[in-house]
């Protein structure tokens, strides 16, 4: 009986550290196609992991299953409790994909912002640079005039 509620407390130990990876101040505060892309990669390394420990458990189940015999009357409830184990690694992994799916879309659009931003050539920036010169006018001849003195 021991061996059973320590398995289980070990097991919602590490399904407590591995979902909270992400923090909601990172989520919240991301603006940039840097950030919703970041954010997207580390909800598809969440999901990833979710996958593992889905498969590890799957193997243990597989283990209960196959030996039974070998964990008494506790290896039904090994059984459920590693389904269920199952169950939430696998929606874990869904719902992190879903967010990552978010993000990548939101990334896209970003980027789409950006590339439809004209960039400034050089040649571009000199010529608006000359002609802000030629704007201001003499006062500006006149103060470097000053200075040279």
């Amino acid at each position: 009986m021991k061996t059973g509620k320590l398995f289980a407390v070990f097991s919602m130990l590490g399904l407590l550290a591995s979902c909270a990876q992400l923090g909601a101040f990172e989520v919240q505060n991301a603006r940039t196609y840097a950030d919703h892309d970041n954010l997207a990669k580390q909800y598809e390394n969440t999901a990833k992991e979710m996958q593992i420990k889905a498969g590890e458990q799957r193997k243990l189940l597989q283990s209960y299953e196959d030996k039974s015999y070998l964990y008494g009357r506790q290896g039904q409830d090994f059984q459920a409790h590693t389904s269920a184990n199952i169950r939430y690694y696998e929606q874990a992994s869904r719902e992190n994909m879903k967010e990552a799916s978010f993000h990548r879309e939101r990334a896209a659009e970003l980027a789409k912002r950006e590339y439809a931003t004209p960039v400034e050539t050089p040649s571009q920036r000199s010529n608006r640079e000359n002609k802000a010169k030629a704007r201001s006018g003499p006062t500006d001849s006149i103060e470097n005039s000053g200075n040279a003195l």
